[in-house]
């Protein structure tokens, strides 16, 4: 009989979120909690989580989680944070030993500012400076590298089975009013820390069920406008298209999403309404490299809400529902009512079709 490990399971990976949109509070125990009816999607070899509005007694400071080799690799990047940033605060990242979780780096967190002189010299507007850091310092082997880098919002990511991270970062201590998770089988790249879902870049975080088979023009494509993938997984790149697109080309997120799973040709024809046909066409032609071929779902969460997209043809599975002022989206449905039994309105998004919840204030 074949075994776990010994078989290729291209469904594999499971992913979930949960958001209240009024800001309520959610531990980040509810997003270990959608999880674990879901273990047989994962191996073990990655798990990982993202939380928004954990960090409000600093959420005006970039969260800078770090995974280091060493303490002298530290130190060597804590030197060159300093040359830009003011370091508000310096602390370990708080784990609880856990079997399950083995040859964890060193894993820290700065809460920083931006030197004014710093954003002066280089001309740049703040996000776009820390953006170029965390760029700066994942490509020059400095021993270091950012996996984390948004305001009051963090990753939480290692090698192991989600429900395991979860205890090892101690995320019951947490809350929250969004969160999402990530449960691996990588099949095309290896398992370790850095590979782990969320992959992140200032507020934006993906996590990923599915191949990309436009990896490589998608990356080429987008490592011309200063962007590099460097963490050996495919989801990695749809992090900074997302930001490409909505950062730097102000692009809303439903026009993102007809970036990134563009309707076919033959539907753009078909459409009915001239306007929106004539604003598709636009999209795929100016972006035609951004569009992400392969089987995929993914959960993109920023400052203020979530978005869930399938490919176009939907050949991963995701489902939504909602209870109260909560909307939870997962791979499965046992995941929702994991999270919420009462949960109501289930449903699973058309391919290409974009589910987006937002904080009904406004970002936090």
């Amino acid at each position: 009989m074949e075994r776990e490990g010994q078989v290729r399971i291209p469904s594999g990976c499971a992913i979930a979120a949960v958001i209240d949109r009024d800001g309520g509070k959610i531990p980040g125990s509810l997003a270990a909690d959608a999880m674990r009816p879901m273990r047989e999607r994962s191996n073990g070899l990655g798990g990982g989580f993202a939380g928004y509005g954990i960090y409000p007694e600093l959420k005006d400071y970039y969260a800078l989680h770090f995974f280091f080799d060493d303490r002298a690799s530290r130190k060597e990047c804590e030197s060159f944070l300093k040359d830009r940033f003011e370091i508000v605060k310096s602390e370990i990242i708080p784990t609880k030993k856990t079997p399950a979780i083995t040859d964890e780096p060193v894993i820290w967190r700065y809460f920083v500012d931006p030197l004014k002189s710093a954003l002066a010299a280089a001309q740049l507007d703040e996000r776009e400076f820390v953006a170029r850091t965390v760029t700066k310092i994942n490509t020059e082997n400095r021993g270091g590298y950012v996996f984390s880098s948004g305001k009051n919002m963090g990753a939480f990511k290692a090698v192991g089975y989600p429900e395991d991270v979860a205890e090892f970062y101690r995320l019951d201590e947490y809350e929250g009013y969004s969160w999402t998770a990530h449960g691996r089988y990588p099949t095309n790249t290896p398992g370790w820390w850095g590979g782990a879902h969320p992959f992140t870049l200032l507020d934006w975080s993906v996590v990923h069920n599915g191949e990309i088979s436009s990896y490589d023009a998608n990356r080429r494509w987008i490592e011309m406008f200063g962007y590099k993938c460097t963490l050996q997984t495919d989801t990695e790149v749809i992090t900074y298209i997302m930001d490409y697109l909505l950062r730097r080309q102000g692009l809303t997120l439903e026009e993102a999403a007809s970036v990134v799973a563009a309707p076919f040709w033959s539907a753009i024809d078909e459409e009915g309404d001239a306007e929106k046909a004539a604003e598709q066409r636009l999209l795929r032609t100016a972006f035609a490299s951004l569009l992400v071929t392969g089987p995929f779902s993914i959960i993109l969460g920023f400052d203020g809400g979530l978005m869930a997209l399938n490919d176009r043809l939907k050949l991963r599975s995701m489902v939504v529902g909602e209870h109260g002022s909560r909307v939870y989206i997962a791979s499965e449905e046992a995941a929702i009512r994991a999270m919420d039994p009462l949960a109501e309105n289930v449903f699973s998004p058309s391919g290409g079709e974009p589910v987006i919840v937002r904080l009904k204030g406004g970002a936090a």
